[in-house]
């Protein structure tokens, strides 16, 4: 039977602490996988918060709003440009139980419409976790480009006022904006395809994007990417040996076993931590090419990584710092 709007919205009140738990583990896994695919993106994740449900659930006159809001837990997952949006939703329908997808992108009738075209999908959340009737808790996954996200936080908070109609001028001058989206993206998608063109730029690029993916599972802090473009052409000389799918599952492997290590290392050691605030070193503790760094310490190849280092511009006391955090003598 369902249940009444009073009944929904107190039985959200009470939900939500365990939805927010699934919906962190599902953040969490979703980051791992796709760091694994060698997906570049940024994944997001929040659980509506209780007046916004009890908004929507006045707003929509639902005849079964438990059932009927699907967006209590709501999962953004962001790629850099449009030729990610594939390799991301394949990887999404593969370790999620995907209950719906709505894909708009190649649907005939609207070319002339300026609108972005929605790439939803509606899964199981992980963890096992259920609601009283026994049904598991679900989420709505958005998946967009970086301009397409761009554009529509922009417009939402211009367009979607309850209850207030916008100007028609300010409404097609951002749908206006669609245009260039579109450009954007293919600029972006055109400009990947070019640099492809080059191998030495591309390894180094493909072996950051790798520390990058699995970095983001220990930590969301911004790190510089100057300094890590300087550090990646050094590493990836000591990584000659194997190709970069290879290496991006021996990084993950090396992340899984080491998970708790590296960790404590972060806290540690890195941007927030009182060794860092005191000395003002361990300054590669706070960026992504750690990652590669604890591995080739870990791995046997801490004298090429040394002859390496040794053969650049870069401070000697950058490496040590790292060699004493991962508690090795170089």
């Amino acid at each position: 039977m369902p249940l009444s709007l009073h009944e929904a919205f107190h039985r959200y009140q009470l939900e939500r602490p365990r939805i927010i738990e699934a919906l962190d583990m599902t953040k969490t896994h979703l980051e791992e996988h796709l760091a694994r695919r060698r997906v570049t993106c940024q994944v997001t994740a929040r659980a509506k918060e209780v007046s916004s449900f009890q908004t929507k659930v006045y707003r929509k006159n639902y005849t079964d709003p438990w059932r009927q809001i699907t967006d209590k837990a709501g999962v953004r997952v962001v790629v850099p440009h449009r030729g990610l949006l594939d390799p991301a939703l394949d990887e999404i329908k593969r370790c999620l139980d995907v209950v719906d997808v709505q894909d708009d992108r190649h649907t005939p009738g609207h070319e002339d419409r300026l609108r972005y075209p929605r790439l939803h999908l509606q899964a199981v959340m992980v963890g096992n976790m259920a609601d009283p009737d026994g049904s598991p808790y679900e989420c709505e996954i958005q998946l967009r480009t970086e301009a397409v996200d761009l554009w529509s936080r922009m417009s939402h908070k211009l367009l979607y006022k309850p209850g207030v109609v916008p100007p028609a001028d300010v409404s097609r001058s951002l749908y206006r904006l669609i245009a260039l989206v579109e450009l954007f993206d293919l600029e972006v998608e055109r400009g990947v395809e070019a640099m492809a063109q080059h191998p030495e730029l591309v390894r180094s690029n493909q072996l950051l994007d790798v520390a990058e993916q699995v970095y983001r599972t220990f930590t969301d802090h911004p790190h510089s990417a100057d300094l890590s473009r300087s550090v990646i052409d050094v590493l990836s000389r000591t990584v000659v040996d194997v190709d970069v799918d290879a290496y991006a599952e021996q990084l993950n492997q090396f992340a899984d076993r080491f998970r708790e290590r590296i960790q404590r290392a972060y806290t540690d050691y890195g941007p927030n931590s009182a060794h860092f605030l005191k000395h003002g070193r361990y300054l590669l503790a706070s960026q992504p090419e750690s990652l590669i760094i604890f591995e080739r310490l870990a791995n046997n190849a801490r004298f090429r990584l040394r002859s390496a280092w040794d053969a650049s511009e870069l401070p000697d006391n950058m490496l040590t710092d790292m060699a004493q955090v991962w508690g090795v003598a170089l």
